[in-house]
């Protein structure tokens, strides 16, 4: 038994059982791939998936058990070269990051292009996705750390760190009628008019839905989409009143867009940094984690990995705190 046999059931498992596309994964070939689970399950003896044909057609009891422990392995191969990457003082590897578009796209970027200063040969790789899929990927093992955020307490995934809080603004062109109050909407306004906003929104636990609904109301959502510069786009283009994250909005959307807070409408959603249990994280992610939440202490951090201890009790500051200090900074 190898690690790379190891590796390749993995992907298999995680590529919806193709072993075409776990192949393309772990950067083999389909013919090498599919040798190596044939001599796995021989030295086992044991079938680790059903087949129908030539293609695999589900996972057995025992590719599950065997999957489970594979997944500990290879997670602990990775801490053991984390270890040694460290202790060698090396600063070139790769981090890889699950997040939402939003997170992903005016979010994180100051953060990573500090990251890529102070470690030029560090890598970064971004994979925007739902927040039900940011969470598989790090289950799995195929991230280093998720950004998500949520409306109440703390993913139950992993390790969870406070980044900082947010609120939503609602959106509409400077035309619209809604743009001429001189105060923010009400949610009953709201709900007579078509709504665009994030995938999540439709959703029967989204917080959007459950503030309509707590209201006695129910959301007219025209339109959704992962992307917030997807909402802008349909905003303007007559779709609905946006309602998305206030860390969407550039100085440019005021060109033609009002933005209105909606702080009173709609709960303030934390984003969580979230690491995977036992981990041991390269020195540079520990740089990233306090760079992108720089309340977090370092030490505090990696106490927090290694040992489980909790992370000491911080104030969590809001988005508009971190855009003033940014603000602040640029100007000094």
């Amino acid at each position: 038994m190898t690690l790379t046999q190891l590796r390749y059931l993995i992907a298999i498992a995680d590529c919806g059982l193709n072993i075409t596309a776990a192949a393309e994964r772990v950067h083999a070939t389909q013919p090498g791939v599919s040798k190596q689970l044939k001599q796995l399950e021989d030295e086992l003896g044991l079938q680790l998936f059903t087949r129908k044909g030539k293609s695999l057609d589900g996972v057995t009891d025992a590719g599950a058990r065997v999957l489970e422990r594979a997944r500990v392995i290879l997670a602990e191969a990775v801490n053991i070269r984390s270890i040694a990457a460290n202790l060698r003082n090396e600063e070139h590897g790769e981090l890889r990051i699950a997040t939402t578009h939003t997170q992903a796209r005016f979010a994180l970027p100051p953060s990573i292009a500090a990251l890529s200063r102070r470690y030029p040969q560090v890598s970064v790789h971004l994979q925007p996705s739902g927040d039900a899929e940011v969470l598989a990927l790090l289950e799995g093992g195929r991230v280093d750390l998720a950004v998500v955020s949520t409306s109440g307490a703390a993913p139950a995934s992993g390790i969870a760190l406070p980044a900082y809080r947010w609120n939503r603004v609602v959106l509409m062109p400077h035309t619209h009628p809604l743009a001429s109050l001189k105060r923010a909407p009400t949610l009953a306004e709201l709900a007579d008019l078509p709504l665009v906003s994030y995938d999540s929104s439709v959703k029967p636990e989204s917080s959007l839905r459950r503030a309509f609904a707590a209201a006695g109301l129910v959301p007219q959502i025209a339109m959704t989409a992962a992307d917030a510069d997807l909402i802008k786009t349909y905003v303007r283009a007559g779709m609905g009143i946006g309602v998305l994250a206030e860390m969407a909005m550039l100085p440019s959307d005021g060109d033609d867009l009002r933005t209105i807070t909606a702080d009173a409408l709609f709960p303030t959603c934390t984003t969580w940094i979230l690491l995977r249990r036992d981990s041991v994280l390269r020195d540079y992610t520990l740089d990233w984690i306090v760079q992108f939440a720089p309340h977090l202490n370092r030490a505090d951090v990696r106490s927090t990995v290694t040992n489980g201890t909790p992370h000491p009790a911080t104030v969590v500051p809001h988005w508009r705190q971190n855009v003033a200090r940014a603000r602040k900074a640029s100007v000094e």
